[in-house]
């Protein structure tokens, strides 16, 4: 039963049970909810299925060295299923395209709709740096309207409506802060440490450079929050929650508090039409104040 599970997590088992074309999932354990898709994965997919312990704790040498041996036990999965264990030249150079790749991206943002430059950075992880440079070619007239933040986990495919939204209602998101937005980039490689041990870069990059408030402690988040907020001079921040997000949930107080700015508190249960005219009444009377 999904019922009580958060609602990304909810579509996420439905994707993979309804796939024919995968060969594996991979699950992380950054949240308790990720934790029982697993279990419930296991129960109810015949697909191969591998957990990936991410440590909550970031700040030693046993963290780091257990996320390496977490790739390296990924890569061995991958290997008994037909993979191939690559050289380091031959991750050097995946690594390099998509650190090229993301850095087009990062680049086009002033010359995409809000929409657009979320769907690329999706793009990325689903379908690689070729497709996703493509689609980013064809550049669009930026647009005016209060600059704002959004703030949160994942969204789902649908939940790009949202953009769409903010935009009619007079609102521009210059900051993409969700799990599957600006935010949820890893870091820049360094090309000297990259040249020398890839596998070492690769985890400082993802494990040391994505803020989330998973993280214990996660005040780097904040950090990071302060730059970006204050750089693209951004008026007010909307703050989007699945209900049973116990991590995000906890972290709305200390946001508004925190920030000094307007926060529109989001929360959703799934897609339905009475709560996408609620959300969207919300976000047009908190553009007003704004304005």
């Amino acid at each position: 039963r999904t019922e009580s599970v958060c609602p990304f997590v909810r579509c996420f088992i439905g994707e993979v049970t309804n796939n024919t074309r995968a060969d594996a999932v991979i699950v992380t354990t950054v949240c308790d909810q990720m934790r029982r898709a697993f279990d419930l994965l296991v129960r109810k997919c015949e697909l191969p299925a591998f957990l990936m312990n991410v440590p909550s704790t970031w700040q030693s040498f046993e963290s780091q060295k257990l996320y390496i041996d977490e790739l390296k036990r990924l890569s061995r999965f991958l290997s008994d299923l037909g993979g191939k264990s690559p050289s380091n030249d031959a991750l050097g150079k995946v690594m390099l395209e998509y650190d090229g790749a993301r850095k087009s991206i990062l680049a086009a943002r002033e010359y995409l709709s809000a929409r657009r430059y979320a769907e690329a950075i999706v793009s990325l992880g689903r379908d690689g740096p070729d497709k996703t440079l493509d689609s980013i070619m064809v550049t669009e007239m930026p647009i005016d309207g209060v600059r704002l933040a959004i703030i949160g986990g994942p969204l789902m495919k649908q939940d790009f409506a949202l953009f769409d939204v903010i935009e009619q209602s007079g609102g521009l998101i210059v900051l993409d802060a969700t799990e599957t937005g600006e935010r949820g980039l890893c870091a820049k490689f360094d090309r000297r440490r990259l040249r020398d041990e890839p596998l070492m870069e690769l985890a400082n990059a993802y494990f040391g450079g994505i803020q989330d408030a998973s993280r214990r402690p996660n005040g780097e988040l904040y950090k990071w929050l302060r730059n970006e907020l204050a750089s693209r001079r951004v008026k007010g921040i909307i703050f989007r929650r699945y209900l049973w997000c116990d991590i995000w949930h906890a972290e709305l107080h200390r946001l508004k508090e925190w920030s000094g700015l307007p926060v529109l508190d989001i929360d959703t249960g799934g897609d339905n039409n009475n709560e996408r005219h609620r959300t969207a009444n919300r976000i047009r009377a908190f553009l007003e104040m704004l304005q």
